[in-house]
């Protein structure tokens, strides 16, 4: 064995859910019973825990569930772990995406990877810290160049990912001048293969090809780029971890080079198809780099080489996704042209599907509880009758999540712990109460049974459910507000989630304004603000477009609100993940009553028109006077960026499904 050859003991491997990650990973722990394999993940949209399953039965393999964010989880993990070595590969890595929520890719690039350095320096054990970067933060490659990027070229970064990424490149060379830590940073082309959640060009195209639909190519698709298969890949960070020298960068890459275009007509071939006829140009990226070409000579000088042919590496992915297309669950969100990051999917990520291997459970404040084995996901649901709460029943058998509703009434408590006794569930959603009948005027004059329901009967769930140490994710309102001097009308300023209540117009608002300050006690809550839902189906009288399409005549107000079709499964993603606090529930941005009847006339009844009246107008017609408010949504985004803004939910979920089925 060479004298620089590294042995390791203890590895900690962030992201291990990902795609290259898995593929390492699993090898790892194949090829060296010997070592420790400690992998780390959050199971965001793109982390699958079954690509951990041909590891999952060694003994030298231990999953958690985390977030690399979290300082106290990684210090308590390097320390307890005895970790020696790090393999850092979590990140955001979508360029698309990055382009939607440039300030997801900062908080876990740069900031998350801040913490991992940051942990190193004070538990002082790390032999090895490998830091995963991208070819991307060389920027775009010359046409004419014959010799590709070598490790010493300037970084020139072209998109918010790779700014990320090159950040955190700075950030590990700092930690390595200042506090010596050993670092090795490498530097990778594009890689294919079996486990790659289809957002990526290759995944996506076969999948499309498998549905027989069109195959989308951002501009003329002459992008080159240069393909590693995932098996290659997993062997040079082998190379890496045990040769790689401390200090030093190394360029993973192909010199084998293709236009997108040719991937295309490749992948077509595969599946017997017309590239004429399938391929489909469509709008490119704000910006997309012509080429990426890397110099990979310093790692062959450690003895690694591709080994996988692209015909080879090719139909042996699309064999694979042939064989597991539901790998992912629903990606029909990845597939479109211009993807954003998904909150949203089939499959329940959680730690249950790693039987023998224990997630570590670690609160917002960073307090952890003991390590325990987490039961599969069963919901408890109340409000079967209503609107949202059939939803999410729709929603969880969609999902496969075992789900029951409530028979029990919110203000009658034992009926309550019965439901629970009977149901066991893990989480309870509650989307029932009172908003009146037929609408919010009905509250006036029936004060006594609306705080009954609003207020005690909320107030009941959530204590009971503290009782039994579970999670309340409670559908209320966003309707306590009111434009004012601090929010005015069309300012683009929204009320964020810990503004105070300003509006009292409403007996109905009053209720839920009061029930929300007092949950603020229960730290088993989560609290959704609903603002005028919608969905796709029109004829139900509780959507908002339903009923001002009936109205004799509309305000015309800008407005923040809930496209159910798209917010109800992030609902139940928002519970997947064990969020708590008020969240306002709406989709970014505001649209007008007049907007809406503009799209609805535009896609769906080309005759159909309305006449607008006055606040004051309305006034008159109306017992309670109706809140109108803009909602701040950045929180929401940040936890889920691929959230649409209000009116382009409007058209994808509402507009362009009924205008299908004219």
């Amino acid at each position: 064995m060479a004298a620089n050859y590294y042995t390791p003991k203890n590895i900690l491997i962030t992201g291990a859910a990902g795609f290259i990650a898995s593929h390492v990973a699993n090898r790892l722990v194949r090829n060296y019973p010997q070592y420790k394999i400690v992998v780390l993940d959050k199971l965001d949209y793109c982390s699958n825990l079954k690509n951990l399953g041909p590891s999952r039965a060694s003994k030298n393999f231990k999953f958690v569930q985390g977030d690399i964010g979290s300082a106290d989880l990684v210090n308590y993990l390097l320390k307890t772990e005895a970790i020696d070595t790090i393999m850092h590969f979590a990140a955001q890595t979508h360029v698309d995406n990055s382009f939607g929520n440039s300030f997801e890719f900062t908080k876990n690039n740069v900031y998350g990877t801040h913490v991992l350095l940051e942990a190193c320096k004070v538990t002082g054990t790390i032999r090895r810290f490998i830091h995963v970067s991208t070819d991307e933060v060389y920027g775009e490659t010359e046409a004419d160049a014959i010799v590709g990027n070598h490790e010493a070229s300037q970084l020139l970064p072209t998109n918010p990912y790779s700014a990320t990424k090159a950040g955190a490149e700075m950030l590990v060379m700092a930690y390595g001048r200042s506090y010596g830590l050993p670092f090795i940073t490498t530097r990778g082309n594009n890689v294919y293969g079996p486990n790659q959640f289809p957002e990526k060009l290759i995944p996506k195209f076969i999948l499309l090809a498998m549905q027989g639909k069109p195959l989308p190519i951002h501009g003329d698709g002459s992008n080159v780029r240069s393909y590693l298969f995932c098996e290659d890949v997993a062997e040079a960070f082998e190379v890496v971890l045990h040769k790689g020298e401390v200090g030093n960068v190394y360029n993973i890459g192909t010199t084998r080079e293709r236009r997108v275009l040719d991937v295309a007509k490749d992948i077509c071939k595969l599946f017997e198809l017309d590239p004429k006829k399938v391929i489909e140009f469509v709008d490119n990226r704000p910006f997309n780099d012509q080429r990426y070409f890397l110099d990979d000579k310093k790692l062959k000088d450690l003895g690694w080489e591709e080994r996988t042919p692209w015909e080879e590496g090719l139909r042996k992915t699309m064999e694979w996704y042939s064989k597991n297309p539901d790998w992912w669950g629903d990606v029909s969100g990845a597939l479109v042209p211009h993807p954003r990051m998904l909150a949203i999917g089939g499959l329940d990520r959680t730690a249950c599907d790693l039987p023998n291997h224990t997630p570590l459970e670690v609160h917002p404040n960073g307090t952890m509880d003991n390590p325990k084995v987490k039961a599969p996901l069963k919901f408890l649901i109340y409000g079967r009758t209503g609107w949202i709460g059939g939803l999410l029943g729709d929603a969880c058998k969609k999902q496969g999540i075992e789900y029951e509703y409530g028979s029990g009434r919110l203000e009658n408590r034992s009926s309550l712990e019965a439901d629970i006794e009977r149901v066991k569930p893990t989480h309870v959603l509650n989307a029932a109460g009172l908003t009146g009948r037929p609408n919010v005027d009905w509250c006036e004059s029936h004060k006594t049974e609306t705080v009954s329901v609003n207020v005690v009967g909320t107030l009941s769930l959530a204590d009971v459910c503290l009782q039994h140490d579970l999670l309340l994710v409670n559908f209320a309102t966003g309707c306590i507000f009111e434009y004012d001097d601090s929010h005015p009308l069309g300012s683009g300023i929204g009320f964020r989630e810990e503004d105070t209540p300003n509006f009292t117009g409403s007996f109905y608002s009053k209720t839920k304004a009061m029930v929300e300050e007092l949950l603020k006690n229960y730290s088993n809550v989560c609290t959704l603000r609903v603002r005028m839902p919608i969905s796709s189906d029109l004829s139900n009288p509780r959507n908002f477009i339903t009923k001002i399409t009936r109205y004799q005549k509309v305000v015309d107000i800008p407005n923040s609100m809930t496209v159910l079709d798209e917010m109800v499964p992030i609902a139940i993603e928002m519970a997947k993940r064990n969020l708590t606090g008020i969240w306002n529930f709406t989709n970014p941005g505001v649209v007008s009553h007049n907007e809406i009847l503009e799209m609805y006339r535009k896609c769906i009844d080309p005759k159909f028109q309305w006449t607008n009246f006055s606040l004051e107008e309305q006034a008159k017609v109306i017992i309670a006077p109706r809140s109108n408010n803009e909602l701040d949504a950045s929180k929401l985004q940040r936890e889920f960026p691929g959230l649409l803004s209000i009116k382009d939910s409007l058209l994808k979920y509402v507009f362009e499904v009924n205008k299908s089925l004219k």
